[in-house]
């Protein structure tokens, strides 16, 4: 039909030797674009011109192409410096303390193992029950609602019923209370040392390697002391 771009033209106007050369055969730019568009203009038959609408048309459907590849190419850029921006601040962990939600932490050979209680609003009677990894409770730690903030802090030296110190190495963690008048589980967040920080996978999420806690996805974190 006379209103369809004639790719014959191609040949004449020279362009397949412009992709070749270029190295983009199969694509058409901008400039290919615009040069076909006025040779169309100029072959076609003049008892039945191209409709304003047709050529509107094709030229917003080349513009929505070229409006998708700037902007892709512009959200690459942002994604490039967010993601640096996070590498600096996934760095600036480092030798710092973090918070992360476990059930399990470190009693170290000497020194305390350390945390918080995450505590809702109107929650009393908070307390913390140690247990090994043996499922036996060898100790239980109440712990004083926070006067301000989300949370509340614990330690424990490791010390036992009978006076003596518990052996270092992990313990399991569980966190309680009450609210409204029944008895509710409460979220433990485990105290420790930032080593390093490296990405994983092909998306670039950032791990923490955490003194007690081992490797830890960042999004894990819920504080930095």
């Amino acid at each position: 039909m006379a209103n369809d771009i004639d790719t014959s033209l191609v040949g004449n106007l020279g362009l397949g030797q412009r992709r070749q050369a270029s190295g983009d055969e199969g694509r058409l730019g901008q400039e290919q674009f615009l040069d076909l568009m006025v040779t169309q203009m100029r072959n076609q038959d003049p008892f039945k011109p191209m409709e304003s609408g047709d050529f509107l048309g094709q030229l917003a459907q080349f513009g929505t192409v070229s409006g998708i590849g700037d902007m892709q190419k512009t959200l690459g850029e942002l994604a490039d410096a967010v993601r640096g921006q996070q590498t600096l601040q996934a760095a600036s962990l480092v030798d710092r303390d973090v918070l992360v939600a476990a059930r399990e932490a470190w009693l170290p050979p000497s020194g305390d193992l350390r945390g918080r209680v995450d505590v809702p609003d109107g929650a009393t009677e908070l307390s913390v029950e140690i247990f090994d990894l043996h499922g036996r409770l060898i100790g239980e730690l109440p712990v004083q609602p926070p006067a301000d903030g989300t949370t509340a802090e614990f330690r424990w030296d490791g010390a036992l019923e009978d006076g003596s110190r518990a052996e270092p190495g992990f313990y399991e963690l569980r966190a309680s209370g009450r609210i409204d008048g029944e008895a509710a589980a409460l979220d433990v967040l485990v105290a420790g040392r930032v080593e390093s920080v490296s990405t994983k996978g092909d998306r670039g999420r950032f791990t923490l390697t955490v003194t007690g806690l081992g490797v830890v996805d960042l999004d894990r974190v819920r504080g930095i002391n």
